[in-house]
């Protein structure tokens, strides 16, 4: 189902462990026709002060409802009664629409970081005070 929200597979980026070992930070959002979100996100077990948004999906018919903010501010939530400070998430220079939401979240975006996950690929990050 996700895959049609994005017109190509996304299981490369959400495998299962995520789910398997970040259930209780990760959050799924029903609507009518089933799924219409989620937001996959984690409590740094490294780094005390820090939380980290992996990945976030919304049905496309939801895009414009504010579920996506209601998830991140739900995470917010999370990470703030765990004691973090700062969330953290990453994306595609591509992605404008992502870089323009995480703007209008709050969070700061870098520019585009070469070689971020290895050579060949730049990501541009984000993070907000929480």
């Amino acid at each position: 189902m996700a895959d049609d929200w994005w017109g190509r597979p996304i299981l490369p980026v959400l495998p299962r462990l995520f789910l398997d070992h970040f259930h209780r930070t990760s959050l799924v959002a029903e609507g009518p026709d089933g799924l219409a979100g989620f937001l996959v996100g984690l409590l740094s077990p490294s780094l005390p002060d820090e939380a980290y948004i992996h990945f976030v999906g919304v049905c496309p018919d939801a895009r414009t409802s504010g579920l996506g903010r209601t998830l991140y501010e739900r995470f917010f939530d999370l990470a703030r009664d765990d004691g973090r400070h700062v969330v953290k998430a990453v994306t595609a220079p591509v992605n404008a629409t992502s870089i323009a939401f995480h703007r209008r979240m709050g969070f700061t975006a870098s520019d585009p970081v070469p070689g971020y996950n290895g050579p060949g690929t730049s990501l541009v990050t984000f993070a907000r005070t929480i």
